[in-house]
């Protein structure tokens, strides 16, 4: 598993000022970065926000509707100073968010509001719909669910951001064979097939999934450290994360 290698890290590893650190101590001010920085956020992972609607009891329309609703204002309002509890973590503070979002929402005709006449996020709400439609069997509670959507989010921009890396080396196919390997120690796939339909060697193919899952790792780090405010909070993030994927 990656989340074997993801945690341990260099004595003295600096990381950048974070999106989330960055939102929170601007606090409720008109900071352009900072609202560049929450704005980025929310377009990478709204998709959690959009399942907890839906396990909400809205329809797909409606959730659609709710999901750009709140993301718009969230950004216009920047209301990050009223939640001081939950300001460690991205993940913990956009909870809270629509959960009192939801509990505050009157009836009205979201389709002639959306937006509100002002920008939309750029989110694939109908892909969402899609994706939440395949998980109905997950018997988890909507804030476990939450939570396990939320890890899915960061291993897939993780993985986006590696095959972004790796493209400028090596040809997709062999980023998709190796890839495979990744997050699962047993693919149905073997190496030996890899190595095969490569045409390179066992001992290389594990070489190069290796320094994949290396790299792999890295930059989970690098996705998760932007989400919280403290980067000694990352391992802790990523411990939690993992035990999201693998709870009931």
């Amino acid at each position: 598993m990656v989340g074997q290698d993801v945690t341990s890290h260099p004595r003295g590893e600096r990381f950048r000022t974070t999106e989330w650190s960055l939102v929170v101590a601007a606090g409720s001010s008109q900071d352009p970065q900072s609202g560049q920085a929450l704005e980025r956020l929310c377009t990478i992972y709204w998709y959690p926000v959009y399942g907890f609607v839906r396990a909400y009891g809205h329809d797909a329309s409606a959730a659609q509707d709710l999901t750009q609703e709140f993301f718009t204002k969230l950004i216009e309002n920047r209301s990050i100073g009223t939640a001081s509890r939950e300001r460690g973590r991205f993940r913990s503070f956009l909870l809270a968010s629509v959960k009192n979002f939801l509990a505050n929402q009157r009836d009205h005709d979201r389709a002639a509001k959306r937006g509100g006449g002002h920008a939309l996020l750029p989110l694939d709400l109908q892909s969402g719909e899609i994706r939440f439609s395949r998980e109905l069997v997950d018997k988890r509670t909507p804030d476990k669910a939450f939570e396990k959507r939320w890890a899915l989010a960061l291993l897939e921009r993780t993985l986006e951001r590696l095959r972004e890396e790796t493209g400028r080396r090596e040809d997709p196919e062999r980023f998709a064979l190796l890839s495979r390997f990744l997050t699962d120690d047993s693919p149905e796939t073997s190496y030996r097939q890899v190595a095969g339909e490569l045409g390179s060697t066992e001992s290389a193919v594990k070489a190069a999934v290796h320094r994949m899952r290396k790299r792999f790792g890295q930059l989970l780090r690098e996705e998760v450290g932007r989400t919280v405010d403290d980067p000694g909070r990352v391992d802790e993030e990523i411990r939690y994360l993992f035990a999201a994927l693998d709870g009931p």
